[in-house]
C-alpha cells in the first residue's frame, strides 16, 4: 500500500532583530550606578551591593550574557561589543569575558572546541583551560567556578560578560539553579541578567559551519586528537565529548574513512546548532526576554 504524502514543514522562523542600544545598555548596569569613591572604581560589586542599594541604583542587570547557536558569531560579537562598552565606561572599568562552553574548559582542546583564542585580542577572557582531558568536568563545578571568576570581576568594577552556547551552563549560572543540600547553589551569582542572541540565517550558518570545518582540519584539528590519543585519553572519553572529538576518533581508530568524517561531522554540527536553537527558544517560552540581534 503506498504510503501517503507527508509534506515537510517549513521551519520556524527566526526571532525579530533589533538594535542594541550600547549607552542604555551601561545606564542600567549594576556597576555603573552604585556609587563610587573619588579614588576610582570601588570595590563594590554584585557580591556587596544589598537589596535596597540595588534597587535605589535603577540598575537593571549585573551580567550581560551573550548566546547563540555555533558559528552565529557570538564570540565575535562579544568581543566587539564589549570594545565598545570599554570607550562608554568609566576610567578603571572595562569589560571581562566568561566563557560558557562545556568543551572549552579542557586543556590542550583547542582546535576541536574552537577556542579562538585570537578572537578575544586585548579582552581578558576567564573559564578556559581549567579542566584536563579525560575528566570530568559537569555543571555544578561549572556554576561554582564561574561564580568565583564572576566576584572577582564585579569586586574590581568592572563588567563582566557571559559568552558561549552550551545552554545548560548558561541556565545554572543565570536561572537559580539548585543542585540540592550536598552541593548548594553556588554564593553570588548574578541578580539578572541582560540576554542577547546572535541572529544569522540557516542558509548562512551552514556556510559558516562547512567553512570553519574545513579551516580546523586544515589547521591541525585531526593530529590535535591523536596527541591526546597518544596522551593516554581514553578513545571512549573523546568519544563522549561529541561532534568533531566522536568522529575525528573514529576516524583515527579505523572505523570510518576521511571523507565519511568530514560528511558526518558536517551533518551533526548543523544539527547541533538546531538544538541551541531550539533550547534558547524554550529560555524564551519560560519567560527568559533574550535580545536577537543580527551579527
Amino acid at each position: 500500500m503506498k504510503r501517503p504524502y507527508i509534506p515537510i514543514p517549513e521551519p520556524a522562523p527566526l526571532p525579530e532583530g533589533e538594535e542594541i542600544d550600547v549607552d542604555a545598555l551601561v545606564s542600567a548596569w549594576a556597576g555603573w550606578n552604585v556609587s563610587r569613591d573619588a579614588s576610582g572604581p570601588s570595590s563594590v560589586g554584585r557580591t556587596s551591593v544589598a537589596s535596597d542599594e540595588w534597587q535605589a541604583s535603577g540598575a537593571s542587570w549585573d551580567l550581560l550574557c551573550m548566546m547563540g547557536p555555533t558559528a552565529s558569531g557570538k564570540t565575535r560579537y562579544a568581543v566587539s561589543l564589549a570594545r565598545e562598552l570599554n570607550q562608554r565606561l568609566p576610567n578603571g572599568c572595562h569589560c571581562e569575558i566568561l566563557s560558557a562552553d562545556s568543551r572549552q574548559v579542557y586543556r590542550r582542546m583547542d582546535i576541536g572546541t574552537g577556542k579562538d583564542r585570537e578572537e578575544y585580542g586585548d579582552i581578558p577572557v576567564h573559564l578556559l583551560d581549567i579542566a584536563e582531558p579525560g575528566t570530568e568536568y559537569n555543571v555544578y563545578e561549572y556554576q561554582r567556578d564561574f561564580a568565583l571568576a564572576y566576584r572577582d570581576i564585579c569586586s574590581r568594577g568592572c563588567l563582566p560578560i557571559l559568552c558561549g552556547g552550551s545552554g545548560l551552563y548558561i541556565e545554572a549560572v543565570t536561572c537559580a539553579y539548585d543542585f540540592g543540600k550536598e552541593r548548594p547553589r553556588a554564593e553570588g551569582l548574578p541578580r539578572q541578567t541582560y540576554y542577547i542572541g546572535t541572529l544569522v540565517t540557516r542558509e548562512e550558518r551552514r556556510a559558516r559551519i562547512a567553512r570553519r570545518l574545513d579551516e580546523r582540519l586544515a589547521s591541525g584539528m585531526v593530529e590535535e586528537i591523536r596527541g591526546l590519543l597518544e596522551e593516554g585519553v581514553p578513545a571512549e572519553t573523546l568519544i563522549r565529548y561529541g561532534l568533531e572529538y566522536r568522529f575525528v576518533t573514529q576516524y583515527l581508530l579505523g572505523e570510518i574513512t576521511y571523507e565519511y568524517m568530514r560528511e558526518r561531522l558536517y551533518i551533526a554540527i548543523c544539527q547541533f546548532a538546531k538544538r541551541q536553537m531550539t533550547w534558547l527558544r524554550g529560555m524564551e517560552k519560560d519567560g527568559i526576554v533574550i535580545h536577537w540581534t543580527q551579527v
